[in-house]
């Protein structure tokens, strides 16, 4: 891949929250920010809705195996299901 791909997505987290490496459990209105890049690895990073800080989603960067924006998709629904979610694998 010579360049990054990112996608981007608002997301209310379930309970229990995303679990970030910076600040621990973070809860409600989010914004997920997924990003590929060279090397097959695929970073994960939160925000609080409209805040202007983002924190590292725990387990990140991964290496992908397939489709990155499969591991947003999956992102997305275990920040929704909540329980401290962290990256996909």
């Amino acid at each position: 891949m010579t360049q990054a791909h990112r996608w981007q997505d608002e997301v209310l987290a379930g309970p229990g929250g995303a679990m970030t490496d910076e600040v621990g459990v973070i809860t409600g209105p989010l914004t997920l920010r997924t990003t590929a890049a060279a090397g097959d690895l695929v970073r994960f990073e939160v925000q609080y809705k409209d805040a202007d800080e983002w924190y590292t989603l725990t387990g990140s960067p991964r290496t992908h195996r397939g489709a990155p924006a499969a591991l947003h998709a999956a992102a997305l629904a275990a920040i929704r299901a909540g329980g401290g979610a962290a990256a996909p694998g």
